[in-house]
């Protein structure tokens, strides 16, 4: 019986006798090898044999490699997708800080400035003498202009009365400060109101909380930084950050640290091809 072979070869498609099928290349590498683009019009199914069809997977699921030798198989996985239109977590930025300031204690005086603006300099003393909290600086980078960055700072702060008996008060502000000025500002009051008790120590937790939209693309430098506004006894013991000078081990820097986290979310979105 004569057996006879046709073969058909255009650039586009080649068949070869060890079954190797080859679209956009003459010379496939494996059974089926695309060289272009595909298109895929219905369904993926993985995992079938002569006499049984392959598994589609279910709404939601991906295909997963389970290495060389071995079918891929449909898995559901517990994660978040980027999907354009929407706004994405890109980056955390957590910090903390034990050092603290205490270079606004006894002695020195408020600077009496009771009100700032967005934008103010943070080494413009007539808007206020600020002291940083080094520990906390970060730097960071914006890649789409279109975005949020929420700022969340607290620390613990921490007065010593001059007399333990008689009631005594510091007013204080924190800000946040990016590329040296100020975007969020928090103005608050610290109060011993005559305690004997704990020898007119006081403690007390300070919180920010600010979100920021549509920061410029580029690279960013964020700092906190405080300041006295006001004392109603200039010999008043005053920390941020950090226990005071004369704690005599009621608190220590460890409870009173400072923390900082700053996270960027992004507007998503995809360029065409």
């Amino acid at each position: 019986m004569k057996k006879t072979i046709y073969c058909c070869m255009t650039g586009f498609l080649s068949i070869y006798a060890g079954a190797q099928v080859g679209i956009g290349t003459s010379k496939p590498k494996s059974m089926l090898d695309v060289n272009g683009k595909a298109t895929l019009r219905k369904e993926i199914r993985v995992g079938g044999t002569s006499t049984q069809v392959g598994d589609p997977g279910l709404n939601g699921q991906v295909l997963v490699s389970q290495g060389e030798g071995l079918p891929p198989v449909w898995k559901s996985l517990n994660v978040s997708f980027m999907e354009e239109g929407q706004y994405k977590l890109i980056n955390s930025y957590l910090s903390s800080d034990q050092t603290g300031i205490i270079t606004l204690s006894n002695g020195v005086a408020g600077d009496n400035v009771y009100k700032n603006n967005v934008g103010d300099d943070i080494t413009d003393t007539s808007k206020g003498k600020w002291e940083k909290i080094t520990g906390l600086e970060n730097n960071f980078t914006i890649k789409n202009g279109k975005n949020r960055l929420t700022y969340q700072f607290q620390t613990g702060v921490e007065m010593k009365a001059a007399s333990s008996t008689v009631s005594s008060n510091i007013r204080f502000a924190c800000g946040v400060f990016r590329n040296g000025k100020l975007v969020a500002v928090r103005p608050d009051r610290i109060a011993s109101n005559n305690n004997a008790e704990k020898n007119g120590i006081q403690d007390y937790i300070f919180t920010l909380s600010y979100t920021e939209l549509n920061v410029p693309v580029g690279a960013h430098k964020i700092e906190i930084a405080c300041r006295k506004i006001d004392t109603s006894n200039l010999n008043s013991q005053f920390a941020i950050g950090r226990d005071v000078q004369s704690s005599n081990g009621i608190s220590n820097a460890f409870t009173l640290e400072s923390t900082m986290k700053m996270d960027v979310i992004e507007y998503v979105t995809y360029k065409s091809n």
